[in-house]
């Protein structure tokens, strides 16, 4: 057991070192997860912390695409520089696109994470590593923060707001995302969030998104 856990954090060392390298250079690189999801994520790296590390996110687009905060367990194969970064430099730089980053967003666990994120954005979403399938994204505004998780206010996939809140387990959370174009088309159509049902029970009605 002991051998395992040294592999992984010599492991996770190692990409530590290269995703400080890829944040110092302003180096693209390409990410990743296959246990989580299929395909990659591309991006600028825009902070690394012990247990997580913030990707500032390009979409299929060439665009911004939101802020994906990760575990560093979770990537399988890191790729630095992306292979076409020339061509996505380039073209984000005729569209005036350049990378901000938060400062002092504080990565080391996630209880800090879902603060400063909930601190950030009207919405984020909260990503749910489950057992049975792939990730499962949640989006909505944070209400408050207890011992053993968080409290959150969702968003449908209809741009509908929940009456009650939904409670999420710190260890359940996997990747917290910010600004992301869906979250965004989400809340422009819901609009502000309408006040909670009082005496609402906690944990009720998770609704993901697709």
């Amino acid at each position: 057991m002991n051998t395992v856990n040294n592999v992984i954090e010599l492991k996770n060392t190692g990409q530590r070192a290269q995703l400080r390298e890829a944040q110092q250079k302003q180096t693209l690189v390409r990410l990743w997860r296959e246990e989580l999801e299929h395909g990659s994520f591309c991006g600028y790296v825009g902070g690394v912390g012990r247990e997580f590390f913030l990707l500032w996110v390009v979409g299929d687009g060439v665009t911004y695409d939101g802020m994906y905060v990760m575990r560093h367990r979770d990537v399988t194969e890191l790729e630095a520089p992306d292979k076409h970064h020339v061509f996505f430099e380039k073209a984000l730089a005729l569209k005036q696109i350049l990378p901000r980053m938060p400062r002092g967003f504080p990565l080391d666990n996630i209880r800090e994470v879902i603060q400063a994120a909930g601190a950030q954005a009207p919405v984020i979403g909260v990503h749910v590593d489950s057992e049975d399938e792939s990730e499962v994204c949640y989006i909505g505004r944070l209400i408050d923060v207890e011992e053993d998780g968080f409290n959150m206010q969702e968003l449908s996939p209809d741009a509908e707001w929940m009456r009650e809140p939904s409670f999420f387990a710190w260890d359940e959370v996997s990747t917290v995302s910010i600004e992301d174009s869906y979250a965004q088309s989400l809340l422009a159509v819901a609009g502000p969030a309408p006040a909670l049902l009082p005496g609402g029970d906690t944990g009720f009605g998770r609704v993901p998104s697709p």
